[in-house]
């Protein structure tokens, strides 16, 4: 069977503290549930969670949905963003089975990123890193003053902002993340194609503002 690898790379630095970081549990958990709603996703999506800080830590590694269970997840720290690249491209080409002249492989990966900070360390050294592995599509959800031009660099075209780290807003991008995983799980299963760009996602809803188009 041919996975689609699904990488949720989370923001959990400090300034997450609160509300935030406890709306970001709640929507990892909604995300699941409604995932395993389809039975599209139910046999095709697998899901990884990696947290940044101090340090990147993935914190489920690639799982299928019925027996992924969502992580704890706390805020501390600065915002690794650099080692996260670096941490889920190495989980990627350990994890991800590629494709030869006698096995179809995973389908691409789809990448979530969020973050509502300033990366503190060099993520452009590891952006070379993440560049080395073969993505479906990667989007950057960047959360009130988060830097949009970092994230398009390593997103392209697929960057989105909430302007705001409220329930509401927050809940919102992972209904909009589920929808898209559902979305890239009936295209993959359907017409044998990758994910490749937001536009073939689901529109964003009103929350979320698309900032790389």
């Amino acid at each position: 069977m041919r996975r689609l690898p699904v990488y949720l790379v989370l923001d959990t630095s400090g300034s997450m503290t609160g509300e935030p970081i406890e709306q970001v549990k709640n929507g990892v958990q909604m995300l699941v549930s409604a995932l395993r709603q389809d039975p599209y996703a139910l046999e095709t999506a697998y899901l990884s969670v990696i947290g940044f800080g101090n340090s990147a830590t993935q914190l489920v590694p690639l799982t299928e949905l019925s027996a992924f269970q969502p992580p704890g997840l706390s805020a501390s720290g600065t915002t690794a963003f650099g080692e996260a690249l670096q941490l889920v491209a190495e989980r990627a080409s350990q994890e991800v089975t590629k494709s030869s002249a006698s096995v179809k492989g995973d389908w691409k990966p789809m990448v979530f990123i969020m973050t509502d900070g300033q990366p503190t360390d060099d993520w452009k050294k590891a952006l070379g890193r993440f560049r080395q592995e073969k993505w479906g599509i990667v989007v950057g959800c960047a959360v009130d003053s988060a830097d949009t031009a970092v994230l398009a660099e390593v997103c392209g075209e697929a960057v989105v902002r909430l302007n705001s780290a409220d329930s509401g807003a927050i809940a919102a991008f992972f209904k909009w993340v589920s929808a898209s995983i559902s979305t890239g799980s009936q295209k993959v299963e359907t017409s044998h194609n990758d994910v490749g760009g937001l536009s073939e996602l689901p529109p964003p809803p009103p929350e979320i503002d698309v900032v790389g188009l």
